[in-house]
């Protein structure tokens, strides 16, 4: 049941925007009674919460499964596998990505606690690639501004696959999320044109110049 009210929810997000999300229009659409609904979800909050928490996982799983099809050797390819399936991901649930990343819903606060393994772990697959970069010394990066002091316990503890990672790594993965980010947000929000015959070719020279920034020669 809270699989169905989930799938439910994420229809009514695509028609209606995800500020009407309504337990009572989705106990109707499902045929069943509000106050069943309010026995998985008592408030929509804890909806979104759920919906968030899924999105996230989705987005970490993809992530993952990219960066592992790719020879553990091979960091430049893990890196663009990672960067190409971040794309076709949120190409693909446009929904999903806009609740994560997008602008928040009126009246909603994200339970910190309960988001953030998912949302970690949604970057994680990144981090480990540019922290094995580091670890090899095919990472370039000078004069990287530090984090503000009262986050930097926070950052530096961030896990990425059970082990810890250089705060370097840390700034350099979040730097790259925030450049493919915006490509990203603009395309599935309509606000750039589609480059190359399939769309993606833009992207595609954003991710060859984030290489050419931050990776090494190798001879």
């Amino acid at each position: 049941m809270q699989a169905a009210i989930k799938e439910t929810a994420w229809r009514q997000i695509a028609e209606f925007g995800a500020p009407a999300l309504s337990l009572r229009t989705i106990a109707r659409e499902m045929g069943i009674t509000a106050p069943a609904i309010y026995n998985y979800f008592p408030r929509r909050d804890d909806l979104v919460t759920a919906l968030i928490i899924d999105a996230f996982t989705s987005l970490g799983d993809s992530q993952l499964a990219a960066r592992d099809a790719v020879p553990e050797d091979d960091l430049l390819g893990r890196l663009l596998a990672t960067g190409l399936a971040y794309r076709q991901w949120a190409v693909t649930y446009p929904q999903r990505y806009h609740l994560i990343f997008g602008t928040p819903l009126p009246g909603y606060e994200t339970p910190e606690e309960q988001v953030h393994p998912s949302g970690a772990r949604s970057l994680s697959a990144l981090i480990s690639v540019i922290e094995g970069l580091r670890l090899s010394g095919q990472l370039r990066v000078a004069d990287l501004p530090p984090v503000k002091a009262e986050y930097r316990s926070s950052f530096e503890e961030w896990p990425t696959d059970g082990s810890q990672a250089s705060p370097v790594s840390l700034s350099v993965a979040v730097l790259i999320w925030a450049r493919v980010h915006g490509l990203v947000s603009l395309e599935i929000s309509g606000k750039i044109p589609p480059f190359g015959p399939d769309g993606d070719a833009l992207y595609r020279f954003e991710m060859e110049l984030i290489q050419q920034q931050f990776i090494e020669d190798q001879p």
